[in-house]
């Protein structure tokens, strides 16, 4: 655990790849391993102090819900406006003229909808 404010709780994890644990990853240059800050609300930030080893758990229907909203309706939209611009124009070259910026709206309004969706997509954490 990194720091606490009020009910917020930073919690700083590891990210390893999967080839960070290969005996010749030395000689390999695509393991590695990331530090990233995790934000976690919880009401009881007097229970942890800085410096703690705690578990980040999350529900298994975020990551489904993640996937969904992050590759599934993108390719749906992909797939749907391309071929209904094709039709449309009758060019390959327009239709995806089309397409591009139809799917820059949309991961535009998933980031509009960012502190909504993050009350989805919350974690919290147990003492190791």
């Amino acid at each position: 655990m990194e720091s606490t404010n009020g009910h917020h709780v930073q919690v700083r994890i590891v990210q390893i790849s999967a080839c960070a644990t290969c005996s010749i990853k030395g000689h390999c240059t695509t393991a590695d391993a990331k530090e990233k800050l995790i934000d976690v609300f919880t009401a009881q930030t007097e229970a942890y102090q800085p410096g703690d080893s705690v578990w980040v758990v999350g529900q298994l229907s975020m990551g489904w819900w993640a996937v969904i909203l992050a590759f599934l309706i993108p390719l749906v939209l992909l797939v749907g406006v391309l071929f209904v611009a094709h039709a449309l124009t009758g060019d390959d070259l327009r239709s995806v003229g089309i397409t591009i910026p139809v799917l820059a709206a949309y991961y535009f309004m998933l980031w509009l909808f960012r502190h909504k969706m993050s009350r989805k997509f919350a974690f919290y954490i147990e003492k190791q």
